[in-house]
């Protein structure tokens, strides 16, 4: 059965797209079938995988509001061992349109349970807020994977996240854990990175990754091309780094074998 990770973080530009496209695309490339899920209306980890989105029939907007299966949303071998359920700015108006409607924090869940014994993992990207779309993909995950950005603010607004979790845990998911948390845009000639990793350890209980996503040049060149960074430039630090993360997920669930 697969693992499903939703990378939530309500701060915005945390890295929370970056890591979905290239923790999923070094998960393939390590022989994982990976369904990435985009429930960001801003639809950028859709375009970072090279998908037209304002071109799509099907996005999870239209499964949403039960116009179509998830079968005909997702969008098959992306890359290699990576398929997409895309979104774009039609998702906006989803929370809207959900007014009134019975049990709408798990029709996500509903939906992926059809799918989700032919994947190793799926990855969820959620929007920078805490809203029904985090929620829904919050209901559908067995785990939440925080990135942090090494800057100054970085703890700001993680309790409130830690309590969403716990709420969500209480009342809507029992099964849901704290993946942990992975520090991203680190920056090893400065001192301040050092200093929020380690001010981080000292007051989070959570796990902590030993990856450090670094503040890499080509990691934020890499989604204008439509590829993940180890397309793109697989020799650079951040394909690296996220090759090595995808090993450290991988070995924490227990993963040895692939779906066939």
């Amino acid at each position: 059965m697969g693992k499903i990770i939703a990378i939530a973080n309500q701060k915005g530009g945390v890295g929370k797209t970056t890591t979905s496209i290239n923790l999923s695309a070094c998960l393939a490339e390590k022989g994982k079938k990976v369904l990435v899920i985009d429930t960001d209306p801003q639809g950028n980890t859709t375009s970072g995988f090279g998908i037209e989105k304002n071109d799509l029939e099907n996005t999870i907007y239209e499964l949403i509001l039960g116009e179509c299966s998830i079968r005909d949303c997702i969008i098959k071998n992306v890359l290699e061992n990576v398929s997409v359920l895309p979104a774009n700015v039609n998702l906006a108006a989803a929370e809207i349109e959900l007014i009134g409607v019975e049990r709408k924090e798990y029709i996500l869940k509903n939906e992926v349970d059809y799918v989700k014994g032919e994947y190793d993992f799926i990855i969820i990207d959620c929007p920078p807020s805490l809203n029904m779309l985090t929620i829904n993909a919050m209901t559908t995950a067995d785990s939440v994977l925080v990135p942090i950005q090494c800057e100054y603010y970085a703890l700001e607004g993680l309790s409130q996240l830690i309590h969403t979790v716990n709420l969500v845990k209480e009342r809507l998911n029992p099964e849901l854990d704290m993946e942990g948390v992975v520090f991203t845009m680190y920056d090893s000639r400065t001192n301040l990175s050092t200093q929020v990793v380690e001010n981080v350890k000292q007051n989070l209980k959570q796990k902590i990754y030993t990856t450090l996503i670094p503040r890499n040049i080509r990691l934020a060149e890499a989604p204008s091309f439509g590829q993940p960074i180890n397309k793109y430039d697989p020799k650079s630090a951040g394909a690296e780094a996220y090759l090595q993360l995808a090993d450290e997920i991988i070995s924490c669930s227990g993963q040895t074998g692939s779906v066939s």
